[in-house]
């Protein structure tokens, strides 16, 4: 393993560790009577402008790169960041939480079949492997869907939030060309809380909020206490995190670590929230990280070089070469 890539991984497991505090530190304020909708609307809205500072920085004048790189910036804002999250939102409105968020994590497995579909080449072995062990520990992580029958729509909410996922690291994988991931983040951050109070506004979504106190660990807190948390950890630092790691390790291999997000999200709500995490879930986050092992093994593993036409293909008394 290079380098490039060790970094990239651990870089890529802070940013599930990132994500991961969303659930624990906004379910109050959902709790208290925020909308969905508006929650994450705030919350990138502030991490947007929180990580501008930083991608002012990184671009260093040169103002170009955000031109060359609008379509990245209008696709991150337009599926990475208000669409999968529009999506989900309607899916979780119709279905249980648990299957919206398990149909939901298929991305990864969706990236393997479109590089399967477009290069028409078979994964290595390893990669179904470790797609199976990692899909087998994400079902234990969330558990039954309590019997709860989906519906259609739901389903479709939900698949479409999918792919929004699996096109969200397609998107941050795609070369930079002088884009800095941090001023991607921030780009798409912003214009994507527009386009999600844009649709707040034209009623698509609820849209509403409560600026009073709400119940956090234990006790009561401002409002802005568990926002700021979501939007400075949850968001800012998370989408940059993951935006920089894809870029080093791929979309297909980021999407597996981001599966650690479910395995985090779960050990938060366990911790801050009380809510019960028993040995099923324990296994499933051993079984995601055995799949990641896997598919990041067929990274690893360094292609056979060909023997050279003037190289003879027997050496003497020994077995051919592979």
């Amino acid at each position: 393993m290079t380098e490039k890539n060790r970094r990239g991984i651990w870089i890529g497991v802070l940013a599930s560790l990132a994500f991961g505090t969303s659930g624990a530190f906004i379910k109050p304020l959902l709790e208290s009577g925020w909308s969905p909708a508006a929650a994450v609307t705030v919350r990138t809205g502030i991490a947007g402008l929180a990580l501008a500072p930083f991608a002012f920085r990184a671009l260093r004048g040169r103002w170009g790169a955000l031109w060359v790189g609008r379509g990245r910036i209008l696709a991150m804002a337009a599926i990475g960041v208000a669409g999968t999250q529009l999506a989900y939102f309607m899916a979780i409105q119709r279905m249980n939480v648990g299957m919206a968020i398990l149909i939901e994590y298929l991305a990864p497995l969706l990236l393997v079949g479109f590089a399967w579909a477009t290069t028409r080449r078979m994964p290595r072995v390893v990669v179904l492997i470790g797609s199976v062990v990692a899909l087998t520990g994400l079902v234990l992580v969330i558990g039954p869907a309590n019997g709860q029958r989906p519906d259609a729509l739901g389903l479709i909410a939900a698949f479409g939030a999918a792919i929004g996922a699996a096109t969200y690291y397609l998107i941050a994988a795609r070369p930079a060309v002088g884009l800095p991931p941090v001023a991607l983040a921030a780009c798409g951050l912003l214009l994507g809380s527009v386009l999600l109070a844009s649709a707040g506004l034209a009623g698509a979504l609820p849209f509403e909020t409560n600026f009073g106190e709400v119940p956090l660990l234990g006790g009561l807190a401002p409002w802005w206490v568990p926002l700021g948390v979501v939007a400075l950890v949850g968001t800012a630092v998370a989408y940059a995190a993951s935006i920089a790691a894809t870029g080093m390790l791929g979309s297909r291999l980021m999407s597996f670590i981001g599966l650690l997000e479910v395995v985090f999200a779960a050990l938060f709500a366990w911790l801050l929230l009380g809510e019960v995490l028993g040995p099923l879930q324990f296994l499933g986050g051993a079984l995601i990280l055995a799949g990641i092992i896997f598919v990041d093994s067929e990274r690893s593993t360094p292609p056979v070089a060909p023997i050279p036409p003037s190289q003879p293909v027997f050496d003497e008394g020994v077995t051919p070469r592979g």
